[in-house]
């Protein structure tokens, strides 16, 4: 490892974090873990990195902490009392969360932690699990310049979409907006693929022909395999979309947005959570397309 990087630590090693972890691992730095699951652990450190056995021991000798946790009520269990991020990591640590959140709770934590003499960004990312593996995220950035500027050779590790967006929160906000828009996108693909399929057309050929025109999208490529096999095996858990769904249309209600599409979508979402399919793939509102086709019990 190089003396030259920040020392890293890195709390959640889910679907996204480890893969998110091992790739800074990679990129040299000197990475220590903790998360909740023992087989988390052993995987970082069969990368090379290091595993902790509570949140203190991973941030105690961290320049910067990175934290990729599930939701908000994560990010403050992590982040506040005794045992937590704010009270055990050092003054003048970057702590970038790249959990996907409600702004509101990046702007609150940014406030806290400045108390502290600690500096925040948000750093929600999209791009799925392909993504965080690939090192390909899109990263959308909330914070001060200054700051930015000192975590971009980590987000350059993790991504290749990089940008700060505004102040604290505005990733989130961003990433509200992302979710909303892959939502969409991918209910749209899901209706396709059933009225394809009940007209009879080949379907693995209508999909190549529409992703090389204007209907084409990340998500088609990303998630065309997936509707063409029917694998939902999750990159991005149905779940974690209505979480993100809430947010988005909670946020947009505070600023007077009106959302009708992603209110519908995201009603869908619920749907599918609430029939048992919240832990497939985001991709499986194909499912819900199916039920209402009369395709699929």
């Amino acid at each position: 490892m190089s003396s030259t990087l920040p020392k890293v630590a890195w709390i959640g090693l889910g679907i996204m974090g480890s893969p998110m972890s091992e790739n800074l691992v990679k990129a040299g730095y000197d990475v220590t873990g903790f998360t909740l699951e023992r087989d988390k652990l052993e995987r970082l450190t069969a990368a090379g990195g290091t595993a902790a056995g509570s949140i203190a021991e991973a941030v105690r000798d961290a320049d910067v902490v990175i934290t990729m946790v599930p939701a908000s009520p994560q990010v403050e269990a992590i982040a506040y009392g005794p045992d937590g991020i704010l009270e055990n990591v050092r003054t003048g640590a970057l702590l970038i969360d790249m959990s996907s959140i409600t702004p509101q709770t990046s702007v609150d934590l940014a406030k806290a932690a400045k108390d502290k003499g600690i500096r925040v960004l948000d750093a929600p990312v999209s791009g799925g699990e392909a993504g965080a593996v690939e090192a390909v995220l899109s990263i959308m950035v909330g914070g001060e310049q200054a700051d930015f500027d000192r975590a971009q050779p980590l987000f350059e590790a993790l991504g290749k979409t990089i940008v700060l967006c505004g102040p604290h929160g505005s990733g989130q906000t961003v990433k509200a907006a992302n979710q909303l828009i892959v939502a969409v996108n991918i209910q749209a693909c899901a209706e396709a693929v059933v009225f394809l399929e009940k007209s009879g057309v080949d379907l693995k050929a209508a999909l190549d022909v529409l992703n090389g025109g204007l209907a084409g999208s990340t998500v088609l490529t990303r998630k065309k395999d997936n509707f063409l096999n029917r694998d939902f095996e999750p990159g991005f858990r149905i779940d974690l979309h209505h979480k993100d769904m809430g947010i988005v249309t909670d946020a947009a209600r505070n600023v007077g947005a009106a959302l009708p599409v992603g209110a519908v979508v995201a009603q869908l979402v619920a749907s599918l959570r609430t029939q048992g399919d919240g832990g497939l793939d985001h991709s499986a509102l194909l499912r819900a397309v199916e039920r209402l086709s009369g395709a699929r019990a």
